[in-house]
This record gives structure tokens, C-alpha cells and sequence, in this order.
């Protein structure tokens, strides 16, 4: 069978071999719990306790504000210790909320109940979600329950579940896939309980054949669900790729997959899900990988949201040389740190660590033209066209010639012979152009 794809994209190395059979293991945070109330697409979450309060694991300390919002929970039992800005992923500071954990994880009455989807309406799963804080943990963080509340039902033709996990390095829903299979199941069953007329599909680049192979034992006697093999090449799990890879629907940046009848969820949010509505159990906990030369034992770990990133690196064994560049996500759409002092959050995915910053060493020289950023760009624009527009701060021609599609993937500068930072300018400048649409 021939694997689905898109057009253009790239094949990086994949680095994943450090962690793809390494076990999920469970790290028991040791330090102060630090919850920021953004961790999520839109407004921050308020406050709901103060200085001095004692609070339950599974307890809601920030509750959402407006309609597009998400609550925070905590992850352990504990006394909060203060309510004050902290640093976060993208080096600006946010309120957050610190919880001194007692280690003893007393929990909100009822948490981890079993309980039976198909008893409970479409309204109650809705509302569930919501109340459990769950956003799109691939690293959108946009929040589910809006996600999943389209204006009419039977609108939704596609329920995908992306497991593609193109980024090089990450393994953490491969994990999953492997370990969790039932939990990836029953979470698209109780999303496709959502939508009549929807089809589930699971999409699985071959890279995974193993997964594949689980995934397909797991569905065989579900005639609304079937598994998607796609071909392996970054950026594959982007949303509009997936969706013309696994349906052959086609959405611009103007557009949502819901205007394409498709909902899309990462494999971990698909988790969530089921944890919430069947098992009574909010949003606590990420899958993280963390590896990279610069660590002595690489491994994926189910982390408590809060826990400092420093503990991440402790539990890989700490560093077995001072890294060069840290990276929170994949190298491809990742954040560069300059500190670990920084919580786990919601739309955290992996740690990587480098010994060697190579980018940094790097020299650019003037564009040869040799179009290989057409080539693999899978918004099939014109990168040196939108680089010319940028670096002359020409908005009017970067909106022409359709620089407002880019993906942000970063494909056209890793294909660059000249090294030319491509991605980095046309973000800079699709965030004016947003910035004065605003105003």
C-alpha cells in the first residue's frame, strides 16, 4: 500500500533511536510545583486560591475567563506558597501559581472513577472536557472543548487522530501508541460519539511500522475507525498537511479543519480525553521526551505539569557535558532556552540537549536561487520571493504572494545551501502584519 503524503516536505535525520524503545517512566517531582495560568491559546486562567490555601491533586486553581480559556488544575496536594510571575518556555514571564508539594498527593474526591461515556450525553462529555482543562497538546494548547463544539454535528465527516510525530528526536507519542493503544482507542470512540456521521482515523507515518501493526489489531472489529499509513517526512503531522494526507481536503490559514468536516487531535489530547470522561481525571501529567547527546540516559517520561525542567534533566541522568544549545520541542518548531528554571506545561513535548550548537556556527551568503526552498516547501509558496519582501519590510507584496500561508515548519531554511534564516524572517513578519491587522 501506497503511504499518503503532501506534496514537498523533508526528511531530516530523526535522532528518535536515542528514546523510541526506552519505556515511559514516571518522574516523581521532587521541588516547588510552578502552574502558570497561561498554558493555553487565549486568556489566562484566574486565580482561584491564595497565599496559605491547601490544595488537592485534581483540584481547579485557575479557572478559565471567556470563552476561550482553560482551567488549571493541580497536580499534587500541597500549600500554595505564592501567586507571582514566572518565567515561561517563550522567556516571557506569566502569573503562576506555587504550590509546595507534600508528596503526599491527597486527591479531589471522585478522581480516577471509572465511569461510562455511553451513559452520559454529548453536553455532560463537553463539559467534562472542559472542566479537566484540556487543550491540544501536540503544542497548539488551543482548547479542546471549543475544538470538539462545531455548530452542527453532523457537519464532521473525520475525527483524526495525528500520531505522525515528524519532528526528529520525539518519541513520546510513539510511546503511547505502544503502551496506551486502548487509551488512543476509547478516546477517538468517545470523540466519534460526539459526531454521527464521522469516520475515525488514526495516522501513523511508516516509521512505526510496530504501532501500525498494534494499532490495526486494536481497531479490526471497529467499522468507524481505521489506521492511515503515511509516508515519513517532516512536516507531516501538521494540521492542514494530515488532513489533505489522511482525507484529500484541502484549508488555507484562513480556514479551520472544521470548515473541511475534520476534527484533529494529537495522539496525548486523545488521551486526555478518555482519562477525563472515563476515568475522572483532569489534565496533571505530560508524556516528555528528553534527549540529545548532552545527556547521559535519554528516555520519555510522564511528567507532573509544574515539575521544573531541571528535574527533567536530573532524571536523564543529569548532563555528561555542558550542552551548548537546549531546546523545549522538536529542533524543527522548538523554543531555545537560556535557563531551565521553567515549568512543565501543558504544551511541553520534549527537552532536547546538544553538546554543539551547529546552527550557531553557521554563515550565510546571499541567495544562489536554486529554488530547493520551493522544492520542499509544503505551502507550496516561494520562500526567496517572501525574503526579498521581508527583508525590505514589503507587507504589501508578502500578502501577495501568499506569505500569510507559510506553516512556520522551517523546511526552506534547513534546505538552504546559503543558510539564509528564511523561517525566522517570514515569522517576523507575518506577526507585523497580524499586529497591524489588530490595531
Amino acid at each position: 500500500m501506497v503511504a499518503a503524503t503532501f506534496k514537498g516536505g523533508i526528511h531530516p535525520f530523526e535522532g528518535k533511536e536515542l528514546t523510541k524503545d526506552k519505556p515511559v517512566t514516571v518522574l516523581v517531582p521532587k521541588g516547588d510545583m510552578v502552574f502558570p495560568m497561561v498554558q493555553h491559546i487565549g486568556k489566562p486562567a484566574i486565580p482561584l486560591v491564595s497565599k496559605g490555601d491547601y490544595v488537592l491533586m485534581g483540584q481547579i486553581i485557575g479557572e478559565a475567563d471567556g470563552a476561550v480559556s482553560a482551567n488549571v488544575i493541580s497536580s499534587v496536594s500541597g500549600t500554595v506558597k505564592g501567586i507571582e510571575p514566572r518565567m515561561t518556555v517563550s522567556g516571557s514571564m506569566a502569573l503562576s501559581v506555587i504550590i509546595e508539594n507534600d508528596n503526599n498527593y491527597k486527591a479531589v474526591p471522585g478522581l480516577g472513577n471509572k465511569r461510562d461515556y455511553t451513559k452520559l450525553s454529548k453536553t455532560e462529555i463537553r463539559d467534562i472536557i472542559k472542566e479537566a482543562g484540556i487543550v491540544g497538546l501536540g503544542g497548539a494548547a488551543f482548547p479542546t472543548h471549543i475544538k470538539l463544539t462545531p455548530k452542527d454535528d453532523s457537519k464532521i465527516d473525520y475525527v483524526i487522530v495525528n500520531a505522525a510525530e515528524c519532528e526528529p528526536y520525539l518519541t513520546s507519542d510513539y510511546r503511547m501508541l505502544m503502551e496506551e493503544p486502548e487509551k488512543i482507542v476509547g478516546g477517538l470512540k468517545i470523540e466519534l460519539s460526539l459526531f454521527p456521521n464521522a469516520k475515525g482515523i488514526i495516522a501513523i507515518e511508516d516509521n512505526k511500522p510496530d504501532a501500525i501493526k498494534k494499532m490495526q489489531e486494536l481497531i479490526k472489529d471497529e467499522p468507524r475507525i481505521e489506521v492511515k499509513t503515511l509516508k515519513t517526512k517532516y512536516p507531516q503531522g501538521g494540521e492542514r498537511l494530515i488532513i489533505f494526507a489522511a482525507t484529500g481536503r484541502k484549508i488555507n490559514s484562513s480556514m479551520l479543519p472544521l470548515h473541511a468536516g475534520c476534527i484533529v487531535n494529537n495522539v496525548d489530547t486523545v488521551i486526555a480525553i478518555y482519562m477525563a470522561v472515563a476515568e475522572s481525571t483532569p489534565l496533571m501529567r505530560k508524556i516528555v521526551t528528553v534527549t540529545g547527546d548532552a545527556v547521559k540516559a535519554p528516555l520519555n517520561f510522564n511528567v507532573k505539569l509544574g515539575t521544573n525542567l531541571s528535574e527533567l534533566v536530573d532524571g536523564a541522568g543529569g548532563f555528561n557535558s555542558e550542552p551548548e544549545k537546549i531546546v523545549s520541542g522538536g529542533p524543527m518548531m522548538g523554543q531555545a532556552l537560556y535557563t531551565l528554571d521553567i515549568p512543565v506545561t501543558k504544551s511541553s513535548s520534549a527537552l532536547l540537549t546538544f553538546a554543539k550548537d551547529r546552527a550557531a556556527r553557521m554563515r550565510s551568503s546571499a541567495c544562489i536561487r536554486c529554488g530547493r526552498c520551493a522544492d520542499v516547501c509544503p505551502s507550496r509558496i516561494i520562500p526567496q520571493k517572501l525574503y526579498e519582501f521581508s527583508q525590505r519590510f514589503d507587507s504589501e507584496n508578502f500578502i501577495k504572494f501568499n506569505g500569510m500561508e507559510c506553516c512556520d515548519c522551517g523546511c526552506c531554511t534547513f534546505a538552504c545551501p546559503a543558510k539564509l534564516n528564511l523561517n525566522q524572517s517570514f515569522k517576523e513578519m507575518r506577526t507585523s502584519i497580524l499586529n497591524s491587522r489588530k490595531k
